[in-house]
């Protein structure tokens, strides 16, 4: 199992983590080039910002979120090093509802399958705060498809439907590919397109 607590994913922000790749997620990027990705977006679980600065530099209001300050500190420093305005927020996730804020689209990156059961309802509580009627949530998640024991909680389609089921609509949810330092190869993910009702 991977970390659970904020302070451990902060401290693997102190070297480099596998999901840290310096770029955007293939699968994440093919959206945006698509126009998939529009309006204010947040990123849930933003790491060190790269998702948020690939919809900053489209032009869009991005923010991105994080508990793990280290990560936000990165994320800030890639930010003004490539000049470009987003915000930064270490935040916990659980609490998105205070945010006080509305997004058209929400971004997360291998932040769901860090959940316990007893959290997701908490987690989607908060996304349907945040997300607009009518926009959206693209996950990328770690799939029950891959192989092995290592890494995060195998996620199935039927848990994703499962948790969007009331106030949501699931659009999509296709086999798709996590890049990670430590597996040329890897990891087998699921995309999943979901609107706020």
């Amino acid at each position: 199992m991977g970390p659970r607590r904020t302070e451990d994913f902060d401290a693997l922000y102190a070297g480099t983590p596998p999901w840290d790749i310096g770029r955007p997620q293939p699968a994440f990027l093919a959206l945006a080039e698509a126009g998939a990705i529009r309006g204010r977006v947040l990123d849930v679980g933003c790491g060190t910002g790269e998702h948020v600065l690939m919809a900053a530099d489209l032009g869009l209001d991005a923010t991105g979120l994080d508990a793990a300050p280290t990560a936000i500190d990165a994320a800030r420093r890639k930010a003004r090093d490539r000049a470009l305005t987003t915000c930064f927020l270490i935040w916990d996730a659980l609490r998105l509802a205070e945010l006080g804020e509305r997004f058209d689209t929400v971004l997360d990156s291998g932040l769901f399958h860090v959940f316990q059961d007893e959290d997701r309802p908490r987690f989607v509580d908060g996304l349907r705060a945040v997300v607009r009627p009518g926009g959206r949530y693209l996950m990328l998640c770690f799939s029950d498809r891959q192989p092995g024991v290592w890494g995060p909680r195998r996620v199935t389609q039927d848990e994703i439907r499962a948790s969007f089921a009331d106030g949501w609509r699931v659009d999509s949810i296709e086999p798709a590919r996590f890049d990670v330092t430590i597996d040329p190869g890897g990891a087998l993910a699921w995309l999943a397109a979901i609107t706020r009702s």
